[in-house]
């Protein structure tokens, strides 16, 4: 990623991530758009995001309209590992948007947490 370049990991379906899309455009940031229900995570991709956010996976682990339950993710004592694994099989349990930017990387739910990257 160049010094200057902005990524939004969207998915154009989420009300939320397209606002985000939209105060980035406004702000005069034109981003590199990743649709990861498309184009899948990598291991190694979310750990480095997740590193970079201060976060674990269980903490951007998508429940709603997931298979996270059906998949044991939402039982106590789920490993960071058990969660990354699955989030590489099943991108949609990724929460989204996460943005990433010169001033940082975040989980951008609600939409007003994009300003601080901006």
């Amino acid at each position: 990623m160049s010094q200057a370049e902005v990524v939004i990991f969207h998915n154009p379906a989420c009300g939320t991530s397209r606002n985000v899309l939209a105060a980035l455009r406004e702000a005069g940031r034109e981003p590199k758009v990743v649709e990861y229900l498309k184009a899948g995570w990598k291991a190694d991709q979310l750990a480095d995001l997740f590193a970079r956010m201060g976060a674990k996976p269980g903490d951007l682990l998508r429940v709603r309209g997931t298979p996270a339950e059906e998949l044991g993710l939402t039982r106590p004592g789920v490993g960071d590992a058990e969660i990354l694994e699955a989030m590489v099989r099943h991108p949609i349990l990724v929460e989204r948007p996460i943005v990433v930017t010169p001033k940082g990387v975040a989980l951008c739910r609600p939409a007003e947490r994009v300003q601080p990257l901006l």
